[in-house]
């Protein structure tokens, strides 16, 4: 039930989609509409600031659940702070669904998770595998367009998921009424990739010989700390790196077939649609 007692269904649902404008949260905004359900789209431009607390109640008030992504690591002690708060204020204004995005295998993220399982909200944590479109949108495009990627993910394989199946679970589990609350939902790719087999794949799709280099994570992030990433965020990013790239994650889940009812996206299909994003 929402705060005015209507029943919560793809008619009358109103969903604040945080980081509307970004990876996940555009995706997620066209999923929900494409649900039927009511979108308001929350991002810096539009006046929310995850930064600015006093910004939430004014984009929260009258929704009737929430799409919850932070703008950086789920992980960082930031974000459990943040969305900790967010979730309270959002439960006590009777905005009561909240879905977090969270990284699976993280295990700074639990913190974060837990912020939201006690903050009173009927609450759903979907737990999603590394992004195909970091690839093409997030911050390893430029290098691979230059030619190559640097990274320290040695020969991990990983299931890498394609974030337009992230919306859709998102949707999907709004739209269904009890059935995901109190859950955590394991989403990944359909098969196990290395980095340099994605590199090599996105290599083929394009016509360009690319290369892939294994770094160890503490040089990366000495690395990352010479192109002006301050030292503190870089040496937890070496922490989650070292983690999330040990091994743990090498296994795909069914957690995509069992929302949706559909195996997820391939790595091939994100590659051959997302070709001109490398050119």
């Amino acid at each position: 039930m929402t705060q005015n007692g209507k029943k919560q269904n793809a008619k009358n649902m109103t969903v604040v989609v945080t980081g509307a404008s970004g990876r996940t949260g555009s995706r997620v905004a066209t999923a929900v509409r494409a649900a039927g359900l009511e979108v308001r789209a929350a991002s810096r431009a539009r006046g929310f600031d995850w930064e600015d607390p006093t910004t939430w109640a004014g984009t929260l008030r009258g929704a009737d659940a929430a799409y919850l992504v932070y703008p950086s690591d789920v992980g960082a002690p930031a974000a459990t702070e943040g969305v900790g708060a967010l979730a309270r204020e959002a439960v006590g204004l009777g905005v009561r669904r909240l879905v977090l995005l969270s990284a699976r295998g993280e295990r700074q993220a639990a913190a974060t998770e837990e912020a939201l399982k006690t903050s009173g909200a009927d609450w759903t944590v979907v737990q999603a595998s590394w992004f195909s479109q970091n690839f093409s949108e997030g911050p390893l495009v430029e290098e691979v367009r230059q030619g190559g990627l640097t990274f320290p993910a040695g020969e991990v394989r990983e299931p890498f998921i394609d974030v337009r199946d992230i919306a859709d679970v998102v949707a999907t589990v709004l739209t269904s009424g009890e059935r995901y609350v109190g859950r955590s939902v394991e989403v990944t790719g359909p098969r196990l990739l290395s980095f340099r087999e994605a590199v090599a794949e996105i290599g083929a799709a394009t016509g360009r010989e690319l290369t892939y280099t294994p770094v160890p994570a503490r040089a990366y992030g000495e690395a990352l700390t010479g192109f002006g990433v301050p030292a503190e965020e870089a040496e937890f990013l070496v922490e989650v790196f070292e983690g999330l790239l040990d091994g743990r994650n090498a296994r795909v889940t069914d957690g995509v077939r069992e929302v949706l009812g559909r195996a997820p996206r391939d790595f091939a299909e994100f590659v051959r649609e997302s070709t001109a994003a490398w050119v």
